[in-house]
């Protein structure tokens, strides 16, 4: 009589034959159709819960369906892993923010590791380290220099415990999403990108999307929040003297 299957030594040897034969890295010299899977990168909290299963196992489902139609799939993984969550996570343990960081990346690299993602760990990248965050900067400088980057005075969402601003989503019946805290409104000066130069390329071209729901699509207008504003004219006459000389009567 067989044994029963072992599927955890199973894929243990399986994942090692990928790492080994880098079975998921992409070639950038392939002649194949080229195929981009990107699923939303983890903030490194340091454990994967189930969202992650399910987020990763839709876009690795993808991933390896495209292969399988012969095509050369970029299937990268990264961390989310710069701002203020890190920073308040560490001050709360006593401990510096980067170690913190990296090890929470390590042990979450290893967890997914385990689940046996069809991810090309080549392309590894973490958005807090300097090979990552100064392309960003460059970037920046690029759009400043186009003239489509600007600075105004502009009102936001201030948690006075976080002491960062918060998005609208992140504001929960008036209080921080994180710390709880009643949120206060406050003028700022910020930098902003001129998206509404590239509103009407933008509106136009969901037209041409095939196969995107009609609900996300009109999500998608609301969002870039192009308006058409109104001009119009009124034709007055100059009103007609009272009775009396314009006097009334008692």
């Amino acid at each position: 009589m067989a044994s029963r299957f072992n599927a955890l030594k199973a894929d243990a040897a399986w994942q090692k034959v990928w790492d080994e034969r880098k079975t998921f890295a992409a070639d950038d010299l392939s002649t194949k159709p080229r195929s981009y899977v990107l699923e939303m990168f983890p903030y490194p909290s340091g454990r994967i819960h189930m969202g992650h299963v399910r987020n990763y196992t839709m876009g690795d489902v993808l991933a390896r369906f495209r292969r399988m139609k012969g095509m050369e799939v970029l299937h990268p993984m990264g961390w989310d892993a710069f701002g203020m969550p890190a920073e308040n996570a560490a001050m709360e343990k006593g401990v510096h923010p980067g170690n913190w960081t990296r090890a929470n990346i390590a042990t979450m690299k290893a967890q997914l590791k385990r689940l046996g993602f069809a991810l090309d760990w080549t392309r590894e990248l973490a958005t807090c380290e300097p090979a990552y965050y100064g392309h960003e900067q460059a970037l920046f400088l690029d759009l400043f220099a186009a003239g489509l980057v600007y600075r105004k005075e502009s009102a936001v969402n201030w948690d006075p415990v976080d002491m960062t601003v918060l998005a609208n989503e992140q504001v929960i019946d008036g209080r921080g999403w994180r710390s709880g805290a009643l949120v206060e409104r406050r003028k700022l000066s910020q930098w902003f990108l001129k998206i509404t130069d590239f509103a009407d390329e933008l509106v136009d071209g969901l037209g041409a999307l095939e196969h995107w729901p009609d609900k996300v699509k009109l999500m998608q207008e609301n969002w870039i929040g192009r308006s058409q504003g109104l001009q119009f004219e009124f034709n007055l006459t100059a009103p007609l003297p009272l009775a009396g000389g314009g006097r009334g009567r008692a």
